[in-house]
Formats: structure tokens, sequence, C-alpha cells
């Protein structure tokens, strides 16, 4: 729920995330895990060796990614959950004022006007959706070999691969970034946040 200004100051906290934002949130973040843990069983040498079976490696690898999509499908039966979506999807004044104090390593929190959802993790939010379909949809053209011409999946194998590093590296960064904001763990963990935290990093969060 986001803050209201009637909202009595005595309130400690306020709530970020419903149950199903948190539970779209783990659960993509668990297939993600397991696309990133199997195909680095794949392409690791030492690994394959060490775990073995990769008939079964590449199973779980094809129907985690193929079911990737599939947590935020759902979710958009929630108007929270499209709401936030909208949100994610609007960069506004505030949001260019954010960035460009980012890139001048300027960590003032006045110079860094943010709503429910920096700018930051509006590029982040958008770049992995891009990047998730773009995966999608070279995993559907190396699986399905018979369908498109051998250029085709050279070309898709190419960009599966390399996304797949880029990818890797970004939620690592994504990861840090998380472990080091305790509070911003929790609004996710439980979905409430310190109000005074929300007004510190989020000063323009209202309805």
């Amino acid at each position: 729920m986001p803050l209201r200004a009637d909202t009595p100051a005595a309130t400690a906290d306020v709530r970020r995330f419903t149950p199903l934002q948190r539970w779209i949130h783990r659960t993509t973040a668990a297939l993600m895990g397991i696309c990133i843990i199997t195909a680095a069983c794949l392409y690791v040498p030492q690994l394959a060796e060490l775990v073995g079976r990769r008939a079964l490696v590449v199973t779980l690898h094809q129907w985690s990614g193929l079911a990737l999509p599939v947590p935020v499908l759902a979710g958009l039966a929630s108007r929270a959950f499209r709401a936030d979506l909208g949100r994610l999807n609007r960069f506004g004044p505030h949001d260019r004022t954010w960035l460009r104090a980012a890139l001048h390593r300027d960590k003032r929190h006045a110079s860094r006007p943010a709503a429910k959802f920096n700018a930051g993790q509006k590029l982040y939010a958008s770049w992995i959706a891009g990047a998730t379909l773009v995966m999608l949809g070279t995993g559907l053209i190396m699986w399905f070999t018979h369908l498109t011409p051998l250029l085709w999946r050279t070309s898709a194998t190419f960009v599966h691969d390399w996304l797949a590093l880029t990818i890797g590296i970004v939620l690592a960064g994504h990861i840090g970034m998380a472990l080091a904001d305790p509070e911003s763990r929790r609004g996710m963990r439980t979905g409430r946040v310190s109000r005074t935290w929300a007004e510190r990093e989020h000063p323009l969060w209202r309805q």
C-alpha cells in the first residue's frame, strides 16, 4: 500500500508488496536460479563432470526456461501487480535526476528522488524482461532444431550463450545491491518496510 498523507505518524511500517507480488518474485527468482545453475553445469566442463546426467540437466534447463514467464503472466490477474508494472514502465523527470546523480556518484538522498521504484530499478526491470524474452526465443530455436535453418540456429546459439553470461553478471549486481540494503530485502521478504526508510529512499512514493 503506498504512503498516504493522512496515515498516522505513529505507524512504524507501510506495506510495499502484497503476498502475490512476493510469490511472483520468489518463483521467478527460483526459476532463474535453476536456469543459471543448469547452464553452468552444461557449459563448464568441471561442473559437467561433477554433476553428470547431462540429459536430466538439459531437461531441467529447458523447462525452467520455458516456465520463466509464467509467474508474471499469472500475476497479471492482480490489480496491485499491474499497477506496479505501470510504475516500472513510466519514466518521469525525477528518474532522469536520479540517473544523473547515479552517474556522478552523488549519493545524497536529496539528489536521488524516487517514487515507489527508483530509476535504477526501472532500468533493471525493463532490461531483464527484454533479456528473458530474447533468451526464451533463442532457446526455443535451439530446442526445436528442425523448425529453423542452420544459420538461425547458429545465430541463436551465439546470442543465447553471450546473453546468458551478461544476465549472470547483471543478476550478481542485483543480488549485491539487495544484500547492501537490509530494509529493501525485508520489504520483499515480509511485504512491509519502515516508514523512515520509505520517506528517505522513496520520498515521492504516494497513492
